[in-house]
């Protein structure tokens, strides 16, 4: 597996969503071997940003490149190595987690040796394999996430895109989540989420705080506070978004 080497420029990104601007022309680079967070309230555009990385949405302007090595590659290349793990997540709660995993073995066409390999690493770091039997449905918030997670893990992918994955669930699941987290970027994934807890940005390796469509800041956490002179991201946020 080749991680650590992809990275994402975006120039003059537009995307309307009927007559509602969601992204206004977005200038914004996701470094190599990082973990981005883009936080911002319901509606600064976090969701239709990461839908049009995936390939779900097309942008109305504007320009996507991915650079592998720092050369331009075509999205089709890089595509089999993203995955992408929705707010709204489609488990299917009849099915137990050793069923979803079989699904997506077969969805991925992942071959058996592999997959058994994977499978027993993404269980035991989620902590899920005295769970396999259990059925989605009846999973906790906090291991409903993580099934989610080892589904979009399983083709082992270069570039992870994640909508909100600690929404919803208690502070301790959030951090185990988050140790999880940690160990992917370790491995030299790309990871790119989305969050509406401010709490949450100085966990990333870099920031973009997100409000109504704009950009209003990026850069590494602890270096934006003081280049704002803040005390904390809710601060930087507030001034910010006031000058729009």
């Amino acid at each position: 597996m080749r991680n650590g080497n992809i990275s994402i420029l975006i120039h003059n990104l537009q995307k309307k969503m009927g007559h509602i601007p969601a992204i206004k022309g977005m200038e914004l680079e996701f470094g190599k071997g990082q973990l981005h967070g883009l936080i911002g309230p319901e509606g600064a555009g976090k969701t239709t940003l990461l839908r049009i990385l995936m390939g779900l949405l097309r942008p109305d302007a504007g320009e996507i490149i991915f650079l592998e090595n720092n050369k331009k590659i075509e999205f089709s290349e890089i595509r089999p190595d993203m995955a992408y793990m929705p707010q709204q997540q489609s488990l299917y709660p009849d099915l137990s987690c050793a069923e979803h995993l079989d699904f997506f073995r077969d969805l991925y066409q992942i071959p058996n040796e592999t997959y058994r390999e994977r499978r027993k690493t993404l269980l035991h770091i989620t902590r899920l394999d005295k769970f396999v039997d259990r059925k989605a449905g009846q999973l906790s918030g906090g291991m409903y996430k993580k099934l989610g997670l080892m589904c979009a893990l399983l083709q082992s992918p270069r570039i992870l895109l994640l909508d909100e994955p600690t929404n919803g669930v208690d502070p301790i699941s959030r951090r185990e989540f988050w140790d999880l987290l940690y160990q992917f970027w370790k491995q030299g994934v790309l990871i790119i989420m989305t969050t509406a807890y401010m709490d949450e940005a100085e966990r990333c390796s870099s920031i973009h705080l997100f409000d109504s469509g704009r950009l209003l800041v990026s850069g590494e956490p602890r270096k934006i506070l003081e280049q704002e002179k803040a005390s904390s991201f809710d601060e930087i946020f507030i001034k910010r978004s006031e000058v729009l």
